[in-house]
């Protein structure tokens, strides 16, 4: 629980031929779906015959929208949704969408990724008279969008000239006062997809926000590409696609939810091969695997199957308690992780256990699970871990932000086993976590936190904002 990767954002948007008060509905219905990418903030904003209106706050989205606050937004033919993860002390200010009104119009924006470039396009934004109001890249994204609109003849010209600009991972849902655009960088770091619900065009980070409102899935956008919708069709702009793209490997391990199907492959599935993989490379003898709820459960059936160990529930976890629940002090933590997760006695109780789980950050909550299955008899642990160590950070989304937090950059694989108290550790390979996406079609994988070589060009060390010294230096 506080230990965990965790990723940014997650955006969708819509668009409907008719004025309809459903199109907030379904923005509304579909960031449930898409919540677990993010439980700091969320946002809705909403077109009605040119005119945007929308609402954002801190908290999760059932407690944010309402009815009231939903009917307050009304209705509209677009609609455009966020929820946010990644901000180190969360404001209102950086809850998503923005909405900008501009010389030539109004522009909500919703993004899901992160700059590299950041922190140099804000200090050329601001000699240049711009003003920020949050610590946000989608700020940033919105000033450089404007700036390109003043000199061409459509938002989506803007937006084409604005990726020449832009560095690093961006999924973009972009809506105008008559036009629904989605944008994704050219290396395509993060998920995108288009679905369709009738004549009503939909756009998503998971295709699981699809099924959450009846829409099917159509396709994902590639890897550089904007889609335009408006009142003449669906349109698309490819000036920015043909290089080969870089999926964040993470988004099968850990980051998406299992029923989505991301760039042709299940990411259930590809938990399960990973699951597998663990189970060749790093064989024992046990009675039971079981899996760490949620991200852990899917490789841990992939492992039983492959191992031919029987699969068993070892926790059971309280769903009355989100990812967001963090506490101040070392003590109190370790107290909350007996209250999200409690161990299934039955289960466990003088058997050889497989623990299976997606990655190992700084080690703290690893401690906490495996003195729980001590304590409630298990004979043996075996920890599998279904990613390779984490030794590199993040620059494009995912706030792996230093290497001197990583547990794997300051020990070695026994001395985290030791620290672990588990009898043994194995780790997924960065051969085998290369391959359990395979059904990919034309997509590589950034996996520069395993392996430190990153699809562009990264700055030397993550940079700081200036506003944020004092969060940094901490």
């Amino acid at each position: 629980m506080f230990d965990q990767i965790h990723e940014e954002c997650g955006v969708f948007g819509i668009y409907s031929t008719q004025n309809s008060p459903s199109v907030v509905g379904d923005t509304y219905m579909a960031l449930y779906a898409l919540q677990h990418r993010g439980q700091q903030s969320c946002g809705i904003a909403v077109n009605d015959d040119g005119v945007i209106n929308s609402y954002r706050d801190l908290g999760l989205v059932p407690d944010i929208f309402t009815q009231d606050v939903l009917n307050k937004l009304g209705s509209g033919r677009m609609a455009i949704g966020h929820v946010l993860y990644g901000a180190k002390n969360p404001e209102r200010a950086d809850a998503q969408p923005l909405v900008v009104r501009h010389i030539k119009g109004t522009m909500a924006l919703a993004h899901n990724g992160s700059l590299v470039n950041a922190q140099q396009l804000k200090e050329e934004l601001e000699l240049n008279g711009a003003i920020f109001h949050s610590n946000s890249d989608a700020e940033i994204i919105s000033h450089v969008i404007i700036h390109e609109r003043l000199h061409t003849s459509s938002i989506e010209e803007a937006i084409d000239k604005s990726m020449d600009r832009l560095k690093g991972a961006y999924s973009l849902i972009i809506m105008s006062p008559q036009k629904l655009i989605a944008a994704r960088d050219p290396q395509g770091f993060r998920p995108l997809a288009m679905g369709k619900m009738g004549d009503e065009i939909v756009f998503a980070s998971e295709s699981c926000a699809f099924d959450s409102i009846g829409a099917k899935f159509v396709r994902d956008l590639r890897p550089g590409e904007i889609v335009v919708v408006d009142k003449n069709g669906i349109r698309s702009i490819e000036t920015h696609c043909g290089g080969k793209g870089s999926i964040c490997v993470f988004e099968y391990v850990y980051t998406a939810r299992p029923d989505s199907v991301i760039e042709g492959e299940s990411v259930h599935m590809a938990r399960k091969r990973a699951g597998a993989f663990l189970a060749k490379e790093h064989p024992v003898d046990a009675d039971i695997v079981i899996g760490s709820p949620d991200s852990g459960l899917d490789a841990a059936l992939g492992y039983a199957e492959e191992s031919g160990i029987p699969y068993g529930v070892g926790f059971i976890k309280n769903r009355y308690v989100g990812r967001t629940f963090i506490l101040p002090t070392q003590k109190e933590r370790e107290r909350a992780v007996h209250i999200k997760l409690n161990v299934l006695k039955a289960s466990v109780e003088g058997k050889r256990v497989v623990l299976v789980d997606d990655s190992i950050v700084r080690g703290t909550t690893s401690v906490q699970i495996t003195r729980m299955l001590r304590d409630a008899g298990a004979k043996e642990v075996h920890i599998r871990i279904s990613s390779p160590p984490f030794v590199n950070p993040c620059y494009f989304g995912t706030d792996i932000d230093s290497r001197d937090k990583l547990i794997a950059c300051r020990m070695t694989q026994e001395e985290i086993r030791e620290m672990l108290d588990a009898d043994s550790l194995g780790y997924l390979s960065i051969e085998h976590a290369a391959q359990i996406a395979h059904l990919t079609t034309g997509c590589g994988f950034c996996m520069g936190c395993f392996t430190g070589e990153y699809p562009i060009e990264v700055p030397q060390e993550k940079p700081c904002d200036k506003f944020s010294q004092k969060l940094c230096d901490k």
